[in-house]
């Protein structure tokens, strides 16, 4: 059993807690490793302390509330593993908390609160609205019409409780900042909230129109799950033991866009652009770096891989990257030799040996990432006549995930998909499973006998 002390605020050279300005919902190892990091790297940091709130699972505020919110966050570069004590999360709560919730959105001096809950959980239906045939949405909807307090469970919800509170206490405008892999996510979450705040209290909706700023982010930086080797290794390198310590790579990029009526810690001092349009960069980010990462996700494990170092330098998986890029590049509005730049600058980062990053965690939800990821450019590819190769590899490797190779499926959403990949043989399936992505896609003859030979020559030797 380990002698060293357990890392806290109480040992010489900490930071202090700043003071509570900001919520973030969701709280895991990527908020940890890019708004918490720009936070504390801002040269405001001092006046700016998040109350962090989990998602479903209390393992993170269990592992950070006897460390008082501090973390040890380890950037792995190709010359070696460089830690530092990230300060700025002054509270953390499980979401089961709801008091606690409700009681920071009530707080006037709270006026951000950022949002990582993934692309799932804004619970959109069809039409992009709130989805209110789900049970769980219409279960929230219930308890907050009986009690604007209740306990709800619904991101969605949560935040139009907080809001609720919010225009109760008098306390003001505010921001809610959305840093999910989403297109227009500030829109979406916009959307969801308000249709679930005129569900329960067409006023509430009201007051959230003219109060709330919906602002709308890209993030980036890779951030794999924490292992016990990176436990042991904190231990190594600082001296104390770490109970929820964040590996993550040196590239890191943040585009914002947003009013901030009520302020904000001044992000752009640690690298953060702040634009009036968010749209190309995270239309290049989306197609780039994380359709590529869906590409190989599926793909990869099939091959007998287990992470995307291991991935990209297979040289048939990165044939199949390349042709990707080459396919949504066409559609890219930033100039060409920034693309051209960036391609490079994801080689480079895909090919860090320091840096794990798991395919299988990557594969999760793919019926929703692949909408937003693939779909579009094979969209645009057979609207200019062509047949997208690197695409229909991403659809095919999907399928075969679908149909049990590969790494393993942990997707919600993924009942349609999974009927449909497992209704006959593949060229019975993949009409189908391209139906759930995009309805009549399916009946595109030349996509889907591109896909069948893509399915080939991925389990081929």
């Amino acid at each position: 059993m380990s002698t060293a002390p357990r890392l806290n605020r109480s040992l010489p050279g900490m930071p202090p807690a700043p003071p509570v300005r900001m919520i973030h919902m969701g709280i895991g190892n990527f908020h940890r490793a890019h708004q918490a990091w720009y936070t504390a790297h801002a040269e405001d940091s001092a006046d700016w302390g998040y109350a962090g709130f989990t998602g479903n699972s209390p393992k993170i505020s269990d592992a950070l509330a006897p460390q008082d919110g501090l973390y040890t966050l380890v950037t792995q570069g190709s010359d070696g593993d460089h830690p530092e004590v990230i300060g700025v999360i002054s509270e953390v709560h499980p979401a089961s908390d709801h008091a606690a919730l409700l009681a920071k959105f009530a707080d006037p001096q709270v006026v951000v609160v950022t949002i990582t809950v993934t692309e799932q959980g804004y619970l959109r239906g069809p039409d992009g609205g709130l989805d209110l045939s789900q049970q769980v949405v219409q279960d929230d909807i219930a308890a907050a019409k009986a009690d604007p307090r209740a306990v709800v469970r619904s991101a969605p919800a949560r935040i139009a409780a907080g809001l609720a509170a919010r225009r109760k206490a008098g306390a003001g405008a505010i921001t809610i900042l959305s840093c999910d892999n989403l297109p227009a996510n500030g829109e979406v979450a916009q959307r969801v909230v308000s249709d679930f705040a005129a569900a329960v209290d067409p006023a509430l909706a009201e007051w959230i129109a003219g109060n709330v700023d919906f602002a709308t982010s890209m993030v980036d930086r890779i951030t794999p799950a924490t292992t016990e080797g990176l436990q042991a290794r904190v231990e190594e390198l600082c001296g104390w033991t770490d109970a929820s310590p964040v590996p993550t790579e040196p590239f890191h990029e943040w585009v914002v866009q947003g009013s901030f009526p009520a302020g904000r810690p001044k992000w752009e001092t640690a690298g953060a652009k702040l634009v009036d349009d968010v749209e190309p960069y995270e239309q290049r980010k989306l197609w780039l770096l994380n359709g590529s990462h869906t590409l190989m996700a599926y793909a990869g494990p099939i091959r007998g891989h287990e992470t995307v170092e291991q991935a990209i330098k297979d040289p048939k998986v990165r044939a199949w990257v390349d042709t990707f890029w080459a396919e949504a590049s066409r559609y890219l509005t930033l100039p060409a030799d920034e693309n051209a730049d960036y391609r490079q600058a994801l080689v480079e980062r895909f090919e860090n040996p320091n840096i794990r990053h798991n395919l299988a965690q990557i594969a999760h939800d793919g019926s929703t990432k692949l909408v937003v990821r693939t779909i579009p450019t094979i969209l645009n590819e057979r609207a200019a006549g062509n047949l997208p190769r690197g695409c229909a590899t991403t659809v095919a490797a999907w399928v075969l995930h679908l149909r049990g190779l590969g790494a393993p499926v942990a997707d919600k959403l993924a009942g349609p998909a999974l009927e449909a990949a497992n209704s006959g043989g593949l060229e019975v399936a993949v009409p189908k499973v391209l139906d759930t992505l995009s309805p009549g896609l399916g009946q595109d003859a030349e996509l889907v006998a591109l896909v069948l030979e893509q399915a080939a020559a991925i389990q081929a030797d």
